[in-house]
């Protein structure tokens, strides 16, 4: 009976270590499984770049992440023309946020064209050796701005989040995320994080006729706007420092075509007999703005034969 005992072991050994490689087998398949449908490690994001986009994960019900831009717009202060005293008042904000002193969130209203979210860019390519940072969040990612300000309280960076085209219709979540980052929320918003806005609105919701009968007339004379009012203009009074924009008119568009043209390399005789051209490429488009001097540089450079300067600088 031992003999028998003894020579059984090694095939109980012999199946036991054949279970066990099923096992593990099994359990690697299921670990890949998991890892095709679990979200992916973020990796932290490159704080030596200079600007950033807000991407959101489409990965069950992971967060977002930073994106650093590899190229940013190379676009300078000296570049914008025709809004001088735009030009003045966000750079000064800015160097009042850089050197560390109180500075306001900055909202760029007005025509299309006519040099606000250049103006943004601009700033950057001015203070990000001195460490400022550039963080571009789309209005649909708006509701995630809790998220980012947690990302870069602690950061020693200067950061602006950069909303481009702002607006919104009544009851967008969005609407309520920028009100409590800005100033309505528990937590109060760190001192290296400002917002700089561009919108075509200035109240940044659509505002309709219907609003004034909801006006009061008070018995000393003071007129009191409805609520519905008063609720809309409660964004935008966030806002510490309001810009306003205009259209060009003709000799500040030309102005705008005149620089660009230079910056490739035209020369001024070149410019000169531009004119006309420049005008009808207005009067095609129905606008005179920046936007449109530019397109018209690029086009007249490229029919010329001028290569594309490889960095945006004034010449002037």
């Amino acid at each position: 009976m031992p003999t028998t005992k003894t020579e059984s072991m090694p095939q109980s050994n012999t199946q036991l270590s054949k279970e066990l490689g099923q096992f593990l087998q099994r359990a690697e398949g299921l670990i890949d499984r998991l890892e095709a449908v679990l979200p992916t490690p973020i990796a932290p994001p490159d704080w030596s770049a200079a600007a950033f986009r807000w991407r959101q994960s489409h990965q069950g019900n992971a967060g977002g992440h930073l994106e650093s831009v590899r190229h940013p717009h190379g676009i300078r202060l000296t570049d914008l023309q025709g809004v001088d005293a735009q030009k003045l008042r966000i750079e000064q904000n800015t160097r009042q946020f850089i050197g560390g002193h109180p500075a306001n969130n900055v909202l760029l209203t007005g025509a299309r064209g006519t040099g606000k979210s250049s103006l943004i860019k601009a700033v950057l390519s001015e203070f990000s050796a001195l460490g400022l940072r550039l963080i571009e969040v789309e209005k649909q990612d708006l509701v995630h701005l809790a998220e980012i300000v947690d990302l870069i309280a602690a950061r020693p960076e200067k950061f602006i989040i950069f909303c481009d085209d702002l607006s919104f219709e009544s009851g967008e979540p969005g609407y309520k995320a920028m009100k409590s980052v800005l100033d309505g929320s528990i937590a109060g918003m760190p001192e290296n994080l400002l917002v700089y806005a561009t919108s075509n609105r200035r109240h940044l919701i659509p505002e309709n006729f219907s609003e004034n009968l909801e006006t009061k007339h008070m018995p000393d004379g003071e007129i009191r706007p409805g609520d519905t009012t008063e609720e809309k203009i409660s964004l935008s009074e966030r806002f510490g420092i309001w810009l306003s924009f205009y259209p060009f008119d003709q000799n500040h568009y030309l102005a705008i075509c005149n620089h660009w043209l230079a910056s490739f390399g035209v020369s001024a005789r070149q410019i000169a007999a531009a004119r006309p051209q420049a005008l009808l490429w207005a009067l095609e488009r129905g606008s005179r703005s920046g936007r449109v001097a530019w397109q018209f540089a690029r086009d007249f450079a490229g029919q010329h034969g001028k290569k594309s300067p490889r960095k945006i600088a004034a010449k002037r």
